[in-house]
């Protein structure tokens, strides 16, 4: 365990916040909500206590209290005493996915006891047949050896967690499965030494290798799950580059950068602050803030956000906000409480596997005191016991979920939607709103050229040689198109880019501009046409040629939202575009509920306004600005041409332009549900049916062992029946 700071250490992590105290704490071995139920009471119980809540993607756990009521080294005691390690909360840190190593521990462990219990079963197959009692003494020997090292192997993870809940006078479900495969194992030994009929070897190491399987499948989850507010985190510079009073610079990290000071931003850089321009005019790409891809002008005396991109000029800007006080770290404290509201689902699963330990040990310590009062030995008493305790294995209960969801993760993938979130078949099955971007998801994000007006001939040649030398997406459209008509190029010199308005040139004697319509041509009004974008052309002292754009809608939008509204969901749009551009999209696809203005909080507020109401709200979005809305809808999906956030925080992404994966998700997440279901019912039968049995001493260990494994072959059987038929997902 990592050594933990000296007393007093923490003090100095404390914040001000009106009159109470604020410490965001990284408790890195959290693993389950009932760590997280632990660790919330223990610290509420403290005095003067007004919030204590542990987000379980970056495992920072926020406390505020009453100024003076207690110390910060206090409440790090108290989390401490639970048996937690506790560091001071670092975002790059805690965003990084730590358990990618307990992943890969655990995939070992899973191939470990799978080959074992594979090439034991091989040896079973002849002592079940009636092998001769030399040969089944060898053939125990031989499954002895094999399963002995795999076992100790395998048990690892439990062990460790088991007894780190002993240990601190609390219990887990690892406790009695480890309990289980102890006894089965010790047994197993006894009967090969004294030459006995039975051996169970076969049992634990299919055991271990099916409880395996569900432990990977949640780590690989929990993984993906840290990497939206990883890459959110990635959008802001670890520092600045600080303007002196005496004029000099110097690097400064993030945390060193106050409110007040000036700092220098080359073009192609993120802005490591919140802040006013104070020098420097030029393009900003602010798709963090409003999801638009088209840059936006700033000049001195704009406001300016940490995590948007300088495109084409040096900035100096006066910091206003710097660290956790700026706009990006506001997303992910977004994301990051639009992902605790989800752990409700968790909790529930965690609560049942508290009460599944403490009954499968009084289950089995009854059955054993039974047959010894009935007047049993205590070898025969004993096998009883740990057949209930290996028949009770929560296998097929636990694979209902996850047969299902790795069956749907593949058929999925056929059509061409990656799952990257179990969970969220569920949620998306639940659905009964889906709320949808604008940019980037109705349509592609990309301007495309809605007619070129009166430019041709030698115009249209001097448009094609400025636009080749911008870096404006508009420009980059119309070199595309004139390129694409066999256009060639003007020869052209002295080109300038001015930032926020366009680049000029010089063409055969005359001056040539092309760029915002208003600086074209002084006398020409900014030009808005229904929403759509427009540059304008202007060659010598000759009349502009205005130039439209549109943003193209994805295929089969309008058809997607129909089928939507016939699996019984509404649909609506929210975006951060104006609100004669969402209108013109919103009555092209026939979406009659529509925001337009929408920044990453009201994005947010209005799916917290529909959930509130008891919506289930499946959030469709692509830019770094969804992030927090992907997280905070109770399934998200992302295409593929999405930002590393969207596709990060999003449950599915998927990979067509095409927009009607989103119904053909949710068909399929329907009728996955539908499985599962069934799924379950088959484990509680098989539970109702097996317990009572092997109380009897009818199930033998080993019989026990069968019984639990078909169990769980039964469920992956049913789950497969998700490949065939089923419609068109």
């Amino acid at each position: 365990m990592t050594a933990q700071p000296a007393p007093g250490a923490f003090d100095v992590w404390t914040r001000a916040d009106g009159p109470l105290r604020h410490i965001d704490l990284h408790v890195p071995g959290i693993s389950c909500a009932g760590c997280i139920s632990k660790i919330e009471r223990g610290v509420r119980a403290l005095p003067g206590i007004v919030g204590a809540r542990v987000n379980f993607t970056t495992r920072r756990l926020a406390v505020d209290w009453e100024d003076a009521a207690l110390s910060a080294d206090r409440i790090v005691a108290t989390v401490t005493g639970l048996g937690f390690e506790v560091r001071p909360f670092a975002p790059e840190e805690a965003a990084k996915a730590d358990d990618h190593g307990r992943t890969q521990e655990l995939i070992r462990a899973m191939v470990v006891a799978g080959f074992a219990a594979t090439n034991i079963m091989l040896l079973s197959i002849s002592i079940w047949s009636g092998a001769a009692a030399a040969t089944r003494d060898l053939f125990h020997a031989i499954s002895a050896a094999i399963a002995l090292p795999a076992v100790i192997y395998a048990v690892r993870p439990f062990a460790r967690s088991a007894w780190s809940a002993l240990r601190h006078g609390r219990t887990n479900m690892d406790v009695p499965i480890c309990i289980g495969v102890a006894l089965a194992t010790g047994m197993s030994l006894y009967e090969t030494l004294t030459r006995g009929a039975h051996a169970y070897f076969d049992g634990v190491t299919m055991l271990l290798f099916f409880l395996l399987i569900g432990r990977v499948l949640d780590s690989v989850m929990r993984d993906r799950a840290r990497a939206g507010v990883a890459q959110l985190l990635k959008q802001t510079p670890r520092g600045a580059l600080a303007l002196m009073a005496d004029g000099s610079t110097e690097w400064r990290p993030i945390d060193s950068v106050a409110p007040g000071m000036r700092v220098l931003v080359a073009a192609g850089e993120r802005l490591p602050v919140d802040g006013i321009v104070e020098a420097g005019t030029g393009l900003v790409d602010r798709a963090l803030v409003t999801g638009e891809s088209a840059p936006e002008p700033v000049a001195p005396g704009d406001r300016v956000l940490a995590g948007t991109l300088s495109l084409d000029a040096a900035l100096t800007v006066k910091t206003t906000a710097a660290g956790e006080a700026t706009f990006i770290a506001d997303l992910v404290r977004l994301m990051e409480a639009a992902e605790q509201s989800k752990s409700a689902y968790v909790r529930l699963a965690d609560r049942v596997s508290r009460l599944y330990a403490p009954a499968v040990h009084l289950l089995a310590a009854l059955t054993c005191a039974g047959w010894l009062i009935a007047g049993f030995g205590w070898h025969a008493a004993l096998t009883t016991a740990i057949a209930v305790l290996i028949i009770t294995c929560p296998c097929a209960l636990g694979l209902a979920v996850p047969a299902v969801q790795v069956t749907a993760a593949g058929r999925l993938m056929k059509r061409g939607i990656l799952l990257k979130d179990g969970g969220a078949l569920e949620r998306l099955a639940e659905v009964d709103i889906v709320m949808l971007d604008k940019t980037g998801t109705i349509t592609r994000g990309r301007p495309v050229l809605d007619g070129i007006g009166g430019l041709a001939g030698d115009d249209a040649a001097a448009a094609l040689a400025l636009a080749q030398r911008s870096t404006h997406p508009l420009a980059r459209a119309l070199a595309a198109e004139l390129a694409a008509l066999g256009v060639a190029a003007a020869e052209v010199r002295d080109v300038r880019e001015v930032p926020g308005c366009g680049v000029e040139g010089i063409v055969d004697g005359a001056a040539v501009r092309l760029g915002r319509p208003d600086w074209v041509d002084p006398a020409m009004p900014r030009v808005r046409d229904s929403g759509r974008l427009v540059t304008a052309v202007r060659r010598g002292g000759g009349d502009a040629a205005l130039v439209r754009f549109r943003d193209e809608l994805r295929p089969n939008a309008a058809a997607a939202i129909a089928d939507l509204r016939d699996q019984g969901c509404d649909v609506a749009m929210l975006s951060g575009d104006r609100a004669e551009v969402a209108a013109d999209v919103a009555t092209s696809v026939g979406i009659r509920d529509w925001q337009a203005g929408c920044a990453p909080a009201a994005k947010v507020a209005a799916i917290a306004a529909r959930q509130s109401a008891g919506r289930r709200v499946l959030v469709v979005g692509d830019g770094l600005n969804d992030g927090p809305a992907l997280a905070a809808g109770h399934a998200s999906m992302a295409p593929a041409s999405a930002s590393d956030v969207g596709q990060a925080a999003a449950d599915l992404v998927f990979l067509g332009d095409g927009l009607d994966a989103v119904p053909a998700a949710v068909r399929l997440a329907r009728r996955a549900r539908r499985l599962v279901r069934q799924n379950i019912a088959m484990a509680v039968v098989y539970n109702a049916v097996a317990v009572p049995l092997a109380i009897a001493g009818v199930v033998t260990p080993l019989i026990a062992a069968v019984a639990m494994s078909s169990s769980s072959v039964l469920v992956i059987g049913n789950a497969l029946r998700l490949r065939i038929g089923g419609g068109r997902a």
